[in-house]
């Protein structure tokens, strides 16, 4: 092994709302001691400590166009969820958005800056 995995970051134009999404739909903490004002925020705890996503600011970002490989996804996330339905209606409700695409077990989903993700049961 070469190193542990310190956090996940992702480009967005507003790190702070997507931050918030994501606080909600993942229940977990801000952690203002790491994060810098707009421009960088973390979720999670201190380094070392998992799982931990951040947000930096990117003003020109071009969102993925899920499923157009002309501007593909880049990385997803996947988050498990006991009920479907009811975690949709509660990511939906939080700014998400239905992409096309599901399997046995996953549904695709934007976050607001158009990230896909999904949900997954077993």
């Amino acid at each position: 092994m070469v190193g542990q995995l310190r956090t996940v970051v992702i480009d967005c134009p507003d790190p702070r709302d997507l931050a918030g999404f994501y606080a909600e739909l993942l229940g977990l903490p801000l952690n203002e001691e790491q994060s810098d004002g707009n421009d960088w925020v973390v979720l999670g705890g201190p380094p070392g400590q998992q799982p931990r996503l951040a947000f930096q600011r990117a003003p020109d970002l071009r969102p993925p166009a899920w499923p157009d490989p002309e501007r593909p996804q880049q990385f997803h996330l996947d988050v498990t969820v006991e009920d479907i339905e009811t975690a949709e209606q509660a990511a939906l409700k939080l700014g998400a958005r239905r992409l096309p695409g599901e399997g046995e077990g996953f549904r695709v989903y934007a976050d607001p800056a158009g990230h896909p993700f999904c949900l997954c049961w077993d």
